[in-house]
């Protein structure tokens, strides 16, 4: 074997779809026009009704004709780095008697971050049928404690033949008579499945919602990564400017959203409550609602339980119960301080919600009949595409480049809802998709806004019920919450 390192550097550039200055859709309606990824042809795609205005849409499209390859890893445990590292282990794959090549690899550009260059290292290429052969590279590599994976070349951001497997649902609101929601499921702080929580609200179609926080407590993991508002009641707050679903009834928007929530005492004092349902920081304020269902953490701070017309019930030591129908502070360092200090038994306690929308400035009026979730990105705005990964947490290679299963929510412009799911990680059978490809996806579906939710194993579609993609985990993965369709 050679043991020559590669002077030039190969470079993977990210190729992409030519994208049209419109959406090709004004309205709802499966696209008579050719498939944006892969080789240029139409899909293959299967229609049957759900419920009147309700259309559900298997689409096929490409085929396989990638293989494997071994990607070594940073020192950091990444598959990519700078170029200095990248040449610094390509130099030890050598030294190990392998031929390793250093490829060059563009994060695109998205809307609110540039392009990134970052590199990798792999060694040699093989047949779809020869995985085995690339394991083998990945453990003779470990005999030299040089860490590397097996990965399939359909998964990188470059040009790739397919296939796709995809879910599309689109609504018609002209003939449409049922209404848009979303669900945390039995509580907030509780991860369930996307069907269970479909058979609480008796949808007749679903997703899975967006980001959950696995940086925290198992207990508390269902804690939504941004806002959550369900039947009108702001259940966790917002990461400033990030993008979201707002619902009224069967009308649905996409914007950039905020939240604020003060405390106000009978004293009169003001303080800013920082979270809602999730676990509190060394200094802050947090608010619980009856819908957390869990207890909150005994840390040392204090709390103060609220009845409905704002009376002050039980002051107490941080650490227990939302009873039904009242609401807890908890405060921590300062705050637990404050609660001390001006909220006593018998006082009154006033908690203030707002939520804005950034795109208009105005409050967004919260009803029994709205619904607000967080996403992931912003894929599609006014018709064009308009990535905001830096405002969203997801300006990465990871996130940005490679191909995953993906969930994408996009309203068109007659207000037609549709969702989508693209199935990946299944070599073979469907790659998934780039976030740039997300976005390409909704635009040629017609989606004038759109909107980016949680996908890898989390990626689930559901008929009454029934999840009908193919979750790469093997199996539903529990989540956080879920937008759905309901009578």
């Amino acid at each position: 074997m050679s043991r020559r390192l590669a002077a030039g550097l190969s470079v993977t550039a990210l190729m992409l779809t030519a994208i049209p200055a419109e959406a090709e859709q004004a309205s709802v309606g499966f696209p008579g026009s050719a498939f944006p990824l892969g080789e240029r042809g139409m899909p293959t795609k299967n229609q049957r009704t759900v419920a009147p205005g309700v259309e559900l849409f298997n689409v096929m499209h490409g085929k396989s004709t990638q293989g494997w390859t071994v990607s070594v890893l940073m020192p950091n445990g990444h598959d990519n780095g700078p170029l200095p590292t990248a040449q610094a282990r390509a130099e030890a794959v050598e030294a190990a008697g392998f031929t390793p090549s250093v490829l060059k690899i563009v994060q695109p550009a998205a809307a609110d971050a540039p392009a990134v260059e970052r590199y990798m290292v792999r060694v040699g290429l093989w047949t779809f049928k020869q995985r085995a052969k690339a394991d083998k590279v990945v453990k003779e590599l470990k005999e030299f404690d040089i860490r590397a994976k097996t990965d399939y070349l359909g998964d990188d951001g470059d040009m790739t033949t397919g296939p796709w497997d995809m879910r599309v649902v689109m609504v018609d609101p002209k003939a449409f008579r049922g209404s848009y929601r979303t669900s945390v499921g039995t509580s907030v702080a509780e991860r369930e499945t996307t069907s269970s929580m479909s058979k609480q609200v008796k949808a007749l179609a679903g997703v899975n919602g967006g980001f959950f926080n696995i940086h925290t407590p198992k207990a508390l993991q269902g804690d939504p990564v941004g806002v959550s508002v369900v039947g009108g009641k702001l259940l966790s707050e917002a990461v400033p400017g990030r993008s979201g679903l707002v619902i009224t009834g069967r009308k649905a928007r996409i914007t950039e959203l905020q939240t604020t929530v003060i405390a106000v005492s009978s004293t009169g004092a003001k303080v800013e409550v920082k979270g809602i349902n999730r676990a509190a920081a060394a200094e802050e304020l947090v608010l619980y609602t009856e819908e957390f269902g869990a207890k909150t953490a005994a840390d040392g701070g204090a709390e103060v339980v609220v009845d409905a017309r704002g009376r002050i019930v039980n002051a107490r030591a941080a650490g227990g119960t939302v009873p039904k129908g009242h609401y807890v502070l908890h405060g921590t360092g300062v705050f637990a301080d404050w609660l001390y200090e001006h909220a006593a038994e018998g006082g009154l306690m006033k908690v203030s919600n707002k939520v804005v929308d950034l795109r208009t400035r105005r409050a967004i009026p919260l009803t029994p009949q709205t619904y607000v979730m967080g996403g992931g990105v912003g894929l599609v705005r006014n018709g064009r595409v308009r990535i905001t990964a830096a405002a969203d947490g997801h300006a990465s290679v990871n996130m940005m480049l490679r191909r995953h299963p993906r969930t994408m929510v996009g309203v068109t412009k007659s207000g037609g809802l549709i969702l989508v799911t693209v199935d990946g990680r299944n070599p073979g059978v469907s790659v998934g998709a780039s976030m740039v490809e997300a976005a390409q996806v909704m635009r040629w579906l017609g989606a004038k806004q759109a909107i980016n939710f949680d996908g890898g194993g989390s990626t689930a579609m559901v008929i009454r019920h029934k999840v009908i993609n193919r979750p790469s985990d093997g199996r539903e993965r529990t989540v956080g919450d879920g937008l759905f369709i309901v009578p």
